[in-house]
């Protein structure tokens, strides 16, 4: 346990822990993601921290049984600052067999299991592959671990047997058992989950009524049997005061998006191809069609991006989302955003590839894509969330450099942060920075004509709305000759028009916040560099670190194109630089072509995010 707690100890009721891991575990049509995401929303509710690691196999519907179909939800939470879903875990929910051969490596000696009985019949044991004859509940290769075998199928049935419901109906019901045996193991109430089922099944009376029969009869299970000897209580953490709310990545950018729309005061278009693990962006902004967003489900990943620039054109907040497959498809138009310099932002959830790759899995694949997965030289902004709640952020950020810098603007997410969640707390909105919106609306020429593209100070170009009286104007995909935005073939207009782009993407610069270090100093012997969604476990590793001896700090990168003006002088002040990516080394080649510094890699490609461990060993390795 993270607080020192061994399980196998006996002890009274309530006793307080610091931090806490549990994985929900079983078939993917088990519930799993939803039993963890309520006990999740519950923790956040009463104010604990917390992070979550959502892991599903890509298939709707997986082998039953199987190793390969098993659906993990993590959640660590707490009452101290929570940064990563935790490396290990202290209590495992296995539904079945291939459940606890999947997640039983990371459980912690002496932690507790929870196993459905009916999940480890002669079946279930051989769909897991385990060998002829082996019985892990009752063959002495558990007695490390507090075992508690319940037949939680078996109590399903029982608790809904007069419930007029179908065998497969009662089934499903047997995740909210397993909640309720958690809520009561972590002293927690039923009400709010009680209120989002009512909410869920409003027009299925009777699913509502089997759900939360099923979900006291579990929590009442344990408080008739006995069969926990401890319950354990997490206090609230101590965070900032403010109003919070448990909130996923791709949640957070949707409500990041509508809130720079309100503060641009610009209608909000989103024009989107529904893809994984970006598809609930597109989803949840439907929803806010009586605020006056407009979402459009295209055919395809260049019809999404192209409804967009035309959005963009005529005056809106553009937006498109994908996955790396999508945004393979949209470099043609992203091109085309690039020479007409108008705002757009291009969301891309980042996932295991090539092709269709690993959809569920969580990769840092897309970053040199961001950066030259267009053909000429057409250089774009890129800035990247490090955390669910962070998406908010800079996506917010990201629609103020498009709007005010006319340009095209990549968005990095990706499936750990987007599907994790973590508490938020709400902004207020005079907490928001400004977004400064203008449209050319007179003749911006000495001799009174429209000049497209006369740029000013920031080197930007006017907006201007199409069908405006006396603002007509031509745009499109060929060169432009500058400020007029004549088609122009003139090479030297070309090569002047190319650095032109280029200068105003690198002035951005002098508008975005100066680089420093999140942990340690700027004079440690070892500088862990990070960007994206490696930003908790870094972070973690670090601190840990730091109060292990050694000397270490730690810097990670939102602004990614252009980098910070003072990244170089910064880095350049620690004797070594280590960059962990989940990729082969993109952050990594970026940083030695830019600044000629010898950074060290350390890579993953597993689908899975780091864990603290392999931070911290890697650092000791560095510093040894």
């Amino acid at each position: 346990m993270n607080s020192g707690v061994d399980f196998t100890e006996n002890a009274s009721v309530s006793e307080e822990l610091e931090s806490v891991v549990v994985r929900f575990s079983g078939d993917s049509g088990d519930g799993m993601q939803l039993t963890g995401m309520q006990f999740t929303d519950t923790a956040a509710l009463l104010g604990n921290d917390l992070s979550t690691f959502p892991d599903y196999p890509s298939e709707i519907r997986a082998p039953i049984g199987t190793v390969a179909g098993v659906s993990g939800f993590q959640v660590h939470f707490g009452s101290k600052e929570i940064y990563t879903p935790g490396d290990s875990f202290d209590v495992l929910v296995a539904m079945n067999a291939a459940a606890l051969k999947v997640d039983l490596p990371k459980l912690k000696r002496g932690g507790i299991i929870i196993a459905n009985i009916s999940g480890f019949d002669r079946k279930n044991l051989g769909l897991a592959k385990y060998p002829e004859g082996a019985d892990p509940l009752n063959d002495g290769s558990l007695d490390n671990y507090v075992v508690h075998k319940i037949d939680i199928s078996k109590h399903t049935k029982d608790c809904l047997i007069d419930s007029g419901l179908g065998t497969k109906e009662i089934e499903r019901s047997k995740n909210m058992f397993v909640l309720g045996l958690l809520f009561w193991m972590f002293d927690k109430p039923l009400e709010h989950t009680i209120e989002f089922i009512e909410s869920k099944f409003a027009k299925k009376p009777e699913i509502a009524k089997a759900n939360i029969k099923t979900l006291n009869a579990g929590y009442n299970y344990c408080e008739s049997t006995e069969i926990f000897i401890n319950r354990f209580k997490v206090s609230p953490a101590k965070l900032p005061a403010g109003v919070y709310r448990n909130i996923t990545g791709n949640h957070a950018t949707a409500i990041g998006l509508i809130a720079a729309s309100e503060k641009a005061e610009l209608p909000l278009f989103l024009g989107s191809y529904p893809i994984t693990p970006a598809s609930d962006i597109l989803h949840e902004l439907s929803k806010y069609k009586a605020n006056g967003v407009k979402t459009y489900q295209a055919e395809d990943e260049i019809a999404g991006i192209c409804s967009a620039i035309g959005a963009a054109y005529v005056g809106n907040l553009a937006v498109t989302t994908t996955s790396g497959p999508g945004m393979a498809l949209k470099t043609e138009a992203a091109g085309l955003a690039t020479m007409l310099e108008i705002p757009l932002v291009i969301i891309n959830v980042q996932r295991g590839g090539p092709s269709t790759g690993l959809p569920t899995k969580t990769e840092q694949s897309d970053l040199l894509m961001a950066m030259h997965g267009r053909h000429g030289e057409s250089p774009l902004v890129v800035l990247a969330a490090t955390s669910p709640s962070d998406c908010f952020n800079v996506v917010y950020e990201a629609c103020r450099i498009a709007i005010e810098h006319m340009t095209p603007v990549i968005f990095l997410s990706d499936g750990y942060i987007a599907n994790g969640s973590e508490p938020w707390r709400f902004p207020s909105g005079d907490s928001l920075q400004k977004i400064k919106v203008s449209f050319l609306k007179s003749p911006n020429g000495d001799n009174g004509e429209i000049l497209p593209y006369k740029r000013d100070e920031k080197l930007v170009r006017p907006w201007i709305i199409p069908g405006s009286k006396g603002m007509e104007h031509r745009i499109g995909g060929l060169e432009k000759e500058n400020e007029t935005g004549n088609v122009s073939y003139n090479h030297h207009n070309h090569e002047l028009m190319v650095n032109l782009r280029a200068e105003k993407i690198n002035k951005i610069a002098d508008y975005i916040p100066l680089a420093k270090p999140d942990t340690g100093n700027e004079k440690a012997k070892l500088l862990v560099l990070g960007w994206g969604s490696t930003y908790g476990t870094i972070k973690t590793a670090v601190r840990e670190a730091i109060k292990e001896g050694y000397d270490v700090a730690h810097i990670h990168l939102k602004y990614i194109n252009p980098f910070p003006k003072n990244l170089g002088e910064l880095l350049n002040c620690y004797d070594k630089v280590l960059i962990p990516e989940m990729n082969k080394g993109q952050l990594l080649q970026l940083i030695r072509a830019k600044y000629m510094i010898d950074a060290k890699g350390f890579s993953k490609v597993q689908g899975l995010p780091f864990t603290t461990i392999e931070i911290k060993e890697k650092i000791a390795e560095m510093l040894s």
